[in-house]
């Protein structure tokens, strides 16, 4: 499509299948994360499945504002679709008052920060009418069970409610993506047992875990031109585990 895109969290899972997608796709593509040598690997394996150089990569904790900054100039001219997929899950022990905050802060810092920094940032670069926002949410955000993971994937929802109300009559379209068990990723870590994942599998309609590369087709659509007409929108990937509502 000859696109400009933008991908918090690209190197690594959902957020590098997404990036994948808008490479084949024919987008210009800047990937952004923490660390270099997952990025750079990242972009360097789509061009060559591509057989192009439309995938780039940047290093950013994009928590920090003076790291945020600079990233406008570093994609140069307009910004047709921003993906924030970058993400995680605090998931140390907390004993006291200060642990638990802590943990708040970091998941709230990690899922939100992230991508209202990012978007705020490229905001004035988007194209107008035609800009795509697309943010990654969670099943958890819905059915809830995540704790300070949980309320910082809802607070993206009603973010994201707030930016379709700003931006729709620009012509910028603002949605999110809530997946549901998706393999492949390096969210669960360890885990992940034989008796998890089944339960899991077995609360979808479908019977199967989700792939990245699912979750990449639904962002694929609410980026799209066609999806024009479709903003504040919630789309559940997530085999029917929880139905949309």
């Amino acid at each position: 499509m000859d696109r400009s895109t933008v991908v918090s969290g690209g190197g690594t899972g959902i957020g590098r299948a997404v990036a994948h997608s808008f490479v084949l796709g024919g987008d210009r593509v800047l990937i952004i994360g923490r660390r270099a040598d997952v990025l750079s690997g990242a972009a360097a394996d789509m061009n060559e499945e591509s057989g192009t150089d439309l995938a780039a990569w940047m290093v950013a904790d994009l928590t920090v504002p003076e790291q945020v900054e600079p990233i406008a100039e570093r994609v140069g001219g307009m910004v047709d679709v921003v993906v924030n997929a970058a993400g995680g899950v605090d998931r140390a022990e907390a004993a006291t008052l200060v642990e638990v905050r802590d943990g708040w802060l970091r998941d709230v810092a990690s899922s939100v920060l992230t991508a209202v920094l990012l978007t705020t940032a490229l905001e004035p670069s988007l194209r107008r009418p035609g800009g795509r926002i697309v943010t990654i949410s969670s099943i958890a955000a819905i059915r809830g069970g995540g704790e300070s993971y949980s309320a910082a994937k809802a607070a993206l929802i009603g973010w994201t409610f707030q930016v379709a109300s700003a931006l729709g009559p620009e012509g910028v379209t603002a949605n999110v993506v809530a997946p549901g068990f998706i393999e492949g990723t390096e969210f669960f870590g360890d885990t992940m047992t034989d008796e998890r994942r089944d339960r899991l599998i077995a609360e979808t309609k479908v019977q199967r875990a989700g792939r990245p590369e699912d979750v990449a087709a639904a962002v694929g659509y609410l980026a799209s031109p066609e999806a024009g007409f479709v903003t504040g929108h919630v789309l559940h990937v997530n085999g029917g585990a929880v139905f949309g509502r």
